[in-house]
């Protein structure tokens, strides 16, 4: 069992969030995580490198030379991979990157980084975020509190916050459904609403 303390709007302390989830420095599994980014980044690749082999590449339809008689080796098709212009053997061809990660994979990855979060004190959970959109508004609030750089998470992911985060510097917002691993190890502190940081415990119970 663990609690994280809460704070409101205002971040003053507004009690504390009990769960029935582990976030001891023992659940914290190096291993899953790195899987977990190592999926992630596979999958930002795009993989459209791409060569045609010799069936691809166009003419070569007549024999270049005869069979016998000129000292070089036989040929059957200028498009050949042996012929200067022929076709490319073995070469890349568009594929897709991504990598299968087991659900109980990616629970445990993001258990052991809000465990490490907190227990480095860089967990910051609030109630809820407020925000009228603009920037400078989210940038003097956070960097006062001394929360840059931050990754933002909220309940929905069309949120006020979200849109006046989108432009900072020095941090990133996202909604908790699309809450990313690799990202939240990006960015020294976390900051995340009540009801997103429940949503994700709820997915470890």
């Amino acid at each position: 069992m663990a609690e994280i303390n809460v704070l409101n709007e205002k971040f003053e302390n507004a009690g504390q969030l009990t769960t029935q989830v582990e976030l001891t420095p023992e659940q914290i599994k190096v291993p899953a995580v790195h899987q977990v980014v190592k999926a992630t980044l596979a999958g930002r690749r795009q993989g459209n490198a791409s060569t045609k082999t010799k069936g691809l590449v166009s003419g070569g339809g007549a024999k270049p030379f005869k069979q016998k008689g000129t000292g070089r080796a036989r040929q059957g098709s200028i498009r050949s991979p042996l012929m200067p212009g022929g076709g490319t053997a073995f070469g890349p061809t568009p594929r897709s990157y991504e990598q299968k990660v087991n659900k109980k994979m990616m629970i445990r990855a993001i258990q052991s980084v809000i465990a490490d979060k907190l227990q480095a004190g860089k967990l910051t959970v609030v109630e809820t975020l407020p925000s009228s959109g603009k920037t400078k508004e989210m940038h003097t609030l956070l960097n006062g509190k001394g929360l840059l750089p931050a990754l933002v998470v909220t309940e929905k992911k069309d949120s006020m916050a979200l849109r006046a985060v989108k432009n900072l510097q020095y941090g990133k917002g996202m909604g908790v459904e699309g809450f990313s691993v690799y990202e939240a190890l990006k960015f020294e502190n976390l900051v995340i609403e009540k009801k997103a940081m429940e949503a994700l415990l709820n997915k470890m119970v």
